[in-house]
């Protein structure tokens, strides 16, 4: 792997305001402490383009900046075309089990779904869990306090790590 193919990882909820750039958050300041950077590129995207061009929820900001993370963001929605463009994701990772079904029906081919994955599956308390099970969900904070958020941000920091020691497997397909 050269930084010439940079690995790309898109993380992927329903409108990419609140789980997904959170993820995006927390996996890239793993990847830089991992010494990563220059190999792997990650961004975000939602299922729905209700919020394209948006910031994230001032909520999910609040929580990545309490927490020490930086998020510069502007919503946007994936498409089947991502699957197909130069620079695609090499690894989809869902947030919850119904993101999952909507990003499966997105790709075209068995070697794009075999790049999709449920975020929290890189959870090693959850080692086992097929994906598309609800057991690996990122429940959406949207409607819930503060509270929801700051535990979003704690199964999404535990899957990243997880996430981010196989990464020199994933590194080497």
């Amino acid at each position: 792997m050269t930084s010439a193919s940079p690995f790309r990882i898109t993380t992927v909820c329903l409108g990419n305001i609140c789980r997904s750039p959170m993820a995006e958050a927390v996996i890239r300041a793993r990847v830089t402490d991992a010494g990563l950077d220059d190999l792997v590129l990650v961004d975000s995207a939602g299922t729905d383009g209700w919020h394209i061009g948006e910031d994230a929820d001032p909520r999910a900001l609040q929580t990545l900046r309490a927490a020490g993370y930086d998020l510069a963001h502007a919503g946007r929605q994936i498409t089947t075309e991502w699957f197909l463009e130069p620079g695609r994701p090499d690894l989809l990772l869902t947030m919850d089990s119904s993101n999952y079904a909507t990003v499966i029906a997105l790709a075209p081919d068995d070697a794009a779904r075999e790049r999709i994955r449920m975020m929290r599956s890189f959870d090693p308390a959850l080692e086992g869990v097929p994906e598309g099970d609800p057991r690996l969900d990122v429940p959406d904070p949207w409607y819930g306090d503060h509270d929801g958020f700051a535990d979003v941000l704690a199964m999404l920091e535990a899957a990243a790590d997880g996430l981010v020691a196989d990464l020199p497997l994933l590194l080497d397909r």
